[in-house]
């Protein structure tokens, strides 16, 4: 599987948790912000990039462990969602199953993904970490987009 499209998947995944709608979010002061989601992924892409395939190991766990947060970050929307269902329109809902029908649609592609990460060696490693590079900077002019259309950087 191409690397940049693998590498794409997580960055999308990490995207959608970023701009989930406001119809579960939790209080004001426990919700992840926008910008925590973006930082997590600045950090991640810090992270991969300065191991070499030597390293290949630690970033494997370092990388289970941002997959491991996310996948809690989507138990709890779906919590949220199941909470407040009752309470959304049918407009809602269907926005609400939609994003998390996603969520978990590029969840399956990450899984692909980190499958390949773990046996990745050489090359391939140096293709997967300037394709992440190149993915991130895509991804970051979206967010940037987003901020301003839907002020979720808050």
């Amino acid at each position: 599987m191409n690397f940049n499209k693998k590498i794409c998947s997580v960055l999308i995944l990490v995207g959608l948790i970023g701009l989930t709608p406001p119809c579960y979010a939790e209080q004001p002061n426990k919700r992840t912000s926008f910008e925590e989601v973006k930082q997590n992924s600045k950090d991640l892409l810090k992270t991969i990039n300065a191991y070499t395939v030597e390293q290949r190991d630690e970033a494997v766990n370092k990388t289970k462990a941002a997959l491991d947060k996310l996948d809690q970050r989507i138990e709890a929307l779906e919590k949220r969602a199941d909470q407040n269902w009752d309470k959304m329109d049918k407009t809602a809902r269907q926005n609400t199953r939609a994003s998390l029908q996603e969520l978990r649609r590029q969840r399956t592609k990450v899984a692909e993904w980190y499958g390949s990460l773990k046996s990745s060696t050489g090359e391939a490693w140096v293709h997967m970490k300037n394709g992440f590079t190149e993915a991130y900077q895509a991804l970051d002019e979206a967010w940037q987009k987003s901020e301003k259309e839907f002020g979720a950087a808050k």
